[in-house]
């Protein structure tokens, strides 16, 4: 029931009995009110009764005085008493008008007739005494029978007033009774109103609203400081303060759930912080190697309940390769076929557990299938690569929705595709068009990297400059493209001697060949192989052969022939010492040694031969 009803019905009762207990206390006023009018009543009925016998008594008295010693003055005394006794019926209706009932009053009617039989013979016996017949007078008034009646008439008075005792001490009886009663009703009704006032007060009040309000008082502060592990106490009664708590309840379910969606929020907006930075970090990656690195440092961070691998295709094998992996992956193979996986088969993110039921993929290891997630790397030219997930053992969800790990994987795609465009354009940057061996361009990378890699390992790095013998007249006698397949013959035998970074088109018809960690005898015996090998070669063109093909070979050892950075200049000098030789020959740099021996000598021809 409501507090609201409960308080209705506590005042409506309340009321109730406010007014039955005045009704009672009036009707108990008015019983005492009867109780006093049955008591003056019987008071003046006593009064009145208690008048005729005292008048009867003294009117005897008066008249056996003055029948005894015939004083006047006693008849004058008994006339004057008998002058003031009101007659019968004047006496009957003063004491029926004082209440008296009508049995009574004919009890009453009994006295005062033999009250007046008495006077008949007190007025016989005055007659006799004023004739002097004392002893007549004396006989009549002291007879037996006088007495007699005398006697009667007192009894008849008695009875009259014993009759008047009875009947009103019970109307004194019933009157107290009943205001008692009525008094006793209007107690009760007090205390029943007190006893329904302290019940109100207190199991209304104090159990019903105090307490409840006490304790939903501190689960209001607590939420009000967002401490939502306040729970509102179980108040199962439907009034207002279980309103209150259903409210607060609401109120409390409506704030964790605005908590969790924060919660959600923020994870939400942190994941695209750092998926953004890991982006921008990708968009700065060089190569591949420094991609992995950010993936291996960004991913265990984005989904830390998720283990890892990064699968890159290697066209040549036609086979997916572990390029990195993070938190310890255990039910997938490090290498295996693009048809293995099923994402990668179908193009789309496959999970073959977990909320849908699919088919493993055939890379995955163990007899339990893993709640595990395969999202292809796609370019613009085909799959890249393969992202992989797993759940870690001890998480009961992935920490991060298929959307944003859809996200990564098209990042990451994105970014593997920017590096392999990249390297597509640095290789046509980097490499001639015609023989497809790497330019001058390529080569003052790898020849910092050469140099570095000598100097910190103490080895020697030969530098060998090749080129073609008159090369001029292959264009001239028999056109460019001529030329143009000499060139590209001779590109194709140096990439199969050599590594293909290691020998570059130098410029024209010059090529450029390095040998690192090589001896400079043993780089002179492998450069007048490479001549003769070249010198071998027979290119035809539009059906006619060119003819022998021969070059002149300048061959440079640093630190043996000159510094690092000169080592080029320095082959490109032997290169034309070996020109100037007669071609179709090897030529290596003079020792430093050797050359300052060389240098000092034609200064002292030179200053001998100026000499007059």
């Amino acid at each position: 029931m409501r507090l609201v009803a409960i308080t209705n019905w506590a005042y409506g009762v309340t009321v109730a009995l406010t007014l039955a207990s005045g009704t009672t206390m009036l009707l108990a006023s008015s019983a005492q009110q009867r109780e006093r009018a049955a008591v003056d009543q019987r008071y003046a009925l006593d009064r009145a009764t208690a008048t005729i016998e005292d008048d009867a008594l003294a009117l005897s008295e008066l008249a056996r005085q003055f029948a005894i010693n015939g004083d006047v003055a006693d008849l004058l005394a008994y006339r004057r008493a008998q002058a003031d006794l009101a007659p019968v019926e004047t006496r009957t209706r003063h004491i029926r008008d004082a209440g008296a009932a009508s049995d009574e009053l004919r009890s009453l009617h009994d006295a005062l007739g033999w009250v007046d039989a008495l006077q008949a013979q007190q007025a016989q016996a005055i007659v006799a005494r004023r004739r002097n017949d004392r002893n007549t007078a004396v006989r009549i008034l002291f007879a037996p029978e006088y007495e007699r009646e005398l006697d009667r008439s007192r009894a008849a008075v008695e009875r009259f007033q014993y009759r008047l005792d009875q009947r009103t001490g019970d109307d004194l009886r019933a009157a107290e009774r009943t205001a008692r009663i009525w008094r006793s009703a209007s107690e009760a009704m007090l205390a029943i109103t007190g006893l329904l006032f302290l019940f109100v007060l207190y199991f209304v009040f104090r159990r019903r609203v105090l307490h409840p309000v006490v304790k939903l008082s501190d689960v209001i502060g607590r939420l009000a400081a967002q401490d939502y592990d306040a729970e509102p106490p179980l108040y199962e009664r439907i009034d207002e303060i279980g309103d209150m708590a259903q409210a607060l309840r609401v109120f409390r379910e409506n704030g964790i759930e605005r908590q969790r969606l924060e919660h959600e929020r923020d994870a939400d907006r942190a994941a695209r912080d750092l998926l953004s930075r890991m982006t921008q970090r990708m968009q700065g990656c060089d190569t591949v190697v420094e991609l992995q690195a950010v993936v291996g440092r960004f991913v265990p961070e984005l989904a830390p309940q998720l283990a890892g691998r990064l699968y890159l295709l290697d066209p040549v094998r036609n086979a997916l390769l572990e390029a990195c992996s993070w938190l310890d992956p255990v039910h997938s193979s490090n290498e295996f076929s693009p048809l293995s996986c099923w994402g990668v088969r179908r193009g789309a993110p496959h999970r073959p557990a977990g909320a849908v039921f699919d088919v493993p993929c055939d890379h995955l290891v163990g007899e339990v299938v893993p709640n595990s997630l395969c999202l292809p790397l796609t370019g613009q030219h085909g799959l890249l690569g393969l992202l992989y997930f797993e759940r870690r053992a001890g998480f009961a969800d992935d920490g991060l929705s298929d959307v944003y790990l859809q996200m990564l994987a098209e990042n990451i795609g994105l970014a593997l595709d920017n590096l392999r465009l990249r390297e597509a354009l640095r290789s046509l940057a980097m490499a001639d068009a015609l023989t497809t061996l790497p330019n001058r361009r390529q080569l003052d990378e790898v020849l910092a990297r050469e140099v570095s890699k000598a100097e910190r390992t103490g080895t020697s790095l030969c530098c060998a400059m090749i080129d073609i013998d008159h090369f001029k007249r292959f264009n001239d006698e028999h056109g460019h493209d001529a030329g143009d397949a000499v060139l590209r013959a001779v590109g194709t035998l140096l990439k199969d001697i050599v590594r293909d970074d290691l020998v570059f088109r130098f410029g024209g018809e010059e090529f450029l060949m390095l040998l690192p960690d090589t001896r400079p005898d043993i780089a002179a015996v492998r450069a007048d192989e490479i001549r003769e090998r070249i010198g071998a070669l027979r290119v035809r063109y539009d059906g006619k052969d060119l003819g022998r093909i021969t070059t002149s070979i300048g061959l440079a050892c640093a630190p043996l022939h000159t510094d690092w950075a000169s080592i080029v200049q320095t082959a490109d000098a032997a290169l034309l010492r070996a020109k100037q030789a007669g071609r179709d020959r090897v030529l290596s740099a003079i020792a430093r040694k050797n050359r300052a021996d060389l240098i000092s000598a034609m200064q002292t021809r030179i200053a001998t031969s100026s000499t007059p």
